[in-house]
């Protein structure tokens, strides 16, 4: 019997090295799970977030300016599925596009790039670039001597950008920096404990239109990873609930336990100035609703110190 050709699946994501990267080991993964009836076509998009270079992402227009233009091409037709850092993911998505598959976090943590190896080793008044909110706010709180500038761009952009002595440090996700082969620039991790990360960050999520093919649908629901899934699952909801985008300081991170699981969550002044902080566990294998609602009961958490503490300070006022 003559073997049927493989079928091609039109796979979308940004251009930038990291983005390609990880669209094509979405793309092994499909096709090596396929056994080899499917064949990957990978297509670029520019995104808007890839073109403001010159400011700060809440200041124009927060998490859907890097999945906006793959999101437009995905309903068109013109892509099957598109691949994105799930930290870069509006918590509301299309109502006609859904989240097919989550492949195995990467480490989570954020790398230390410079000549030193934490945030206590940089010198007095020192200069940090970066342009997350997170980041900034959580570095503040930490050293609130420290001088942020920004530093929008890809991977190489900020390094460059370093390496011509803009900053004396800056910091990247260790998941991308491994997935260039380039973890070998970070002088140091910063410990979970230490930085919380952004909701998502390590993991690789790809949508698919609801009115998919099942063959397609299949296809990603046999490389989703269930333990990625459910900490997708609770930091999202986290975030949903405490407005997650680019314009609030905001981090979550879940994670399996030999029991349970254990998460944390916070929500941050952009100063360092305070921090208002979550953290809960289960005490049994967690549902996909277990996850969420773990991430809701945390933000309903933070979201009531928020609150206290925004009537003390008018009180006092």
């Amino acid at each position: 019997m003559k073997k049927s050709a493989p079928r091609t699946v039109k796979i979308g994501a940004r251009g930038s090295p990291l983005a390609q990267a990880q669209a094509k080991n979405f793309a092994q993964a499909l096709v090596d799970a396929s056994g080899g009836r499917l064949a990957c076509e990978h297509l670029a998009y520019t995104t808007t977030g890839d073109k403001l270079l010159d400011k700060r992402l809440q200041d124009a227009g927060g998490k859907g300016l890097f999945t906006r233009e793959l999101d437009l091409a995905q309903q068109a037709g013109e892509i099957d599925i598109a691949v994105h850092s799930l930290k870069d993911v509006p918590s509301d998505l299309a109502d006609d596009l859904d989240i097919a598959a989550f492949l195995d976090r990467e480490d989570p943590r954020d790398a230390l790039i410079g000549p030193y190896s934490s945030l206590a080793d940089l010198p007095q008044g020192a200069v940090l670039g970066t342009a997350s909110l997170r980041r900034q706010a959580q570095a503040l709180a930490i050293r609130p001597d420290l001088k942020i500038i920004p530093f929008r761009g890809n991977v190489q952009t900020r390094l460059k950008k370093l390496a011509d002595g803009k900053a004396d440090a800056t910091l990247l996700a260790a998941a991308g920096l491994n997935r260039l082969g380039m973890i070998d620039k970070a002088a140091g991790l910063l410990e979970i404990d230490e930085m919380l990360p952004a909701g998502g960050q390590g993991i690789i999520a790809a949508t698919l239109r609801s009115d998919a093919p099942d063959w397609l649908a299949a296809a990603c629901a046999a490389i989703d990873n269930p333990s990625a899934r459910l900490a997708a699952r609770a930091e999202r909801s986290f975030l949903k609930r405490l407005d997650g985008s680019c314009r609030t300081p905001i981090a979550a991170h879940f994670s399996l336990t030999e029991t349970g699981a254990v998460m944390a969550g916070e929500v941050l002044q952009e100063d360092g100035s305070q921090v208002w902080r979550a953290e809960g566990a289960l005490d049994r294998r967690p549902s996909e609703a277990d996850a969420e609602e773990l991430g809701l009961i945390l933000a309903e958490d933070v979201a009531s110190h928020r609150a206290s503490s925004r009537n003390l300070n008018k009180a006092i006022s």
